[in-house]
């Protein structure tokens, strides 16, 4: 199956689910979306009991589908770009502490504690793993993912702090998440000999060096788009933007991540209000509204229907049952322990942090970086685990999330 007779159908699926979601559930959107397609997906797997190869067909087509490359090298760029590009410098400026511990120390706290939490739980259960790939898993299942939830939550009517710190939070986690997974991931090859000084350097090139990178194209973009007034190549600016940045990101070995979420910034702000008309700045706005829209909505839909190509056992989904506890758990400790700082410069308190950690939604980013992972590192397990906790998480945290905001205000 040639990519555009692919792409056809997942775009077919998706405003068809999209239609059943809003007319029947009448969920939001990315909740509803997976949910029509986890359901598609068990139709399939029971069409499977009596016809096989029917099942052993679109099982084979969905394998085909590198859904880690899809998401980590194309639509990620998108979806980060069009997320920073609302966020004001002014709402940033505000929750910038919190924002900056949550989306740092808050992912290696995290990644620690379930790694290690993890390596012991499995190994206990009869489960062998090896510790380094369990602190793959937690690098992975760390970043949290605002989709599902932000719209939730403005229609509860939550404070604009806390959804700039939920947005701030998930879209620079993120591009940290997946510097540390790159990270762990060097050290886990055969004969790796990295030292302290070697993994910060690496670190800090990959982070840092995204961060720059976004900045430099985010101005360029700026300064293009402020010589010229005309919608329709401002807009292509904005795309070229992405694309070709993510491009020399990759080959330039930095965060790609990181420099979308600093360029989407930088033309959040500066482009918009310095070098963009206002019929300009309405155009870009609601392409980038729409992108988001229909990437998001494939993504959702193809985390439903990975679920025919999942393989597992009754053993190993156990140990994903109390694996998802001990992420909440650790959910609530690693964002706790820098609210303690957080409190010498910004107001938040502790129902703050308890809708943090039930709105510190996974979602498709775990599922691609554990997708990535080379099967000799136990692949099955990791992506099975994951796919339990992103479900969980976007069916049962997201349709409570709301509620339970509403309850702690």
């Amino acid at each position: 199956m040639d990519l555009f007779h692919l792409f056809s159908i997942l775009i077919v699926l998706s405003a068809g689910f999209a239609y059943i979601n809003f007319r029947i559930l009448k969920l939001p959107n990315a909740i509803g979306l997976m949910l029509v397609s986890l359901i598609f997906s068990f139709f399939i797997l029971l069409a499977g009991y009596y016809f096989p190869s029917f099942k052993e067909n679109i099982a084979l087509k969905m394998d085909s589908i590198n859904f880690s490359e899809l998401l980590l090298e194309g639509m990620l760029s998108f979806m980060l770009f069009a997320g920073a590009i609302h966020i004001k410098f002014h709402d940033l400026n505000k929750e910038k502490l919190s924002i900056l511990l949550f989306s740092t120390f808050s992912v290696l706290i995290s990644t620690f504690i379930i790694g290690f939490a993890t390596f012991y739980l499995l190994n206990f259960m009869g489960i062998q793993v090896e510790l380094i790939h369990a602190m793959l898993f937690g690098a992975l299942i760390s970043p949290t993912d605002p989709i599902a939830v932000l719209s939730i939550l403005k229609s509860a009517g939550v404070s604009k702090s806390l959804e700039t710190k939920i947005a701030g939070e998930s879209l620079f986690n993120d591009g940290v998440a997946v510097v540390v997974f790159i990270t762990i991931l060097k050290l886990a090859k055969p004969g790796a000999n990295l030292n302290i000084g070697s993994i910060l350097m690496l670190f800090g090139q990959e982070a840092i060096g995204g961060l720059v990178l976004g900045i430099i194209l985010g101005y360029i973009g700026y300064k293009l788009i402020a010589s010229i007034d005309n919608y329709q190549v401002e807009v292509l600016i904005t795309l070229a933007v992405v694309m070709g940045g993510y491009t020399l990101a990759h080959y330039t070995h930095v965060s790609g991540p990181l420099a979308m979420v600093a360029a989407g910034l930088i033309t959040g702000n500066h482009g918009k209000t310095l070098g963009m008309s206002d019929i300009t700045a309405e155009y870009v706005d609601k392409f980038w509204e729409l992108i988001d829209e229909i990437l998001n909505a494939l993504l959702f839909v193809l985390i439903g229907l990975e679920l025919l190509i999942i393989q597992t056992n009754q053993k190993i989904l156990f140990a994903a049952i109390i694996i998802l506890f001990i992420t909440l758990i650790t959910r609530y400790i690693s964002v706790y322990i820098p609210s303690i700082a957080v409190r010498l410069k910004e107001k938040i308190t502790q129902k703050t942090i308890l809708i943090l950690t039930w709105g510190g939604l996974r979602g498709g980013i775990s599922i691609a970086l554990a997708l990535s992972i080379n099967p000799e590192y136990n692949k099955d397990i990791w992506v099975t685990i994951t796919y339990v906790i992103v479900c969980f998480s976007i069916l049962v945290q997201g349709m409570t999330i709301g509620k339970f905001a509403k309850k702690m205000q």
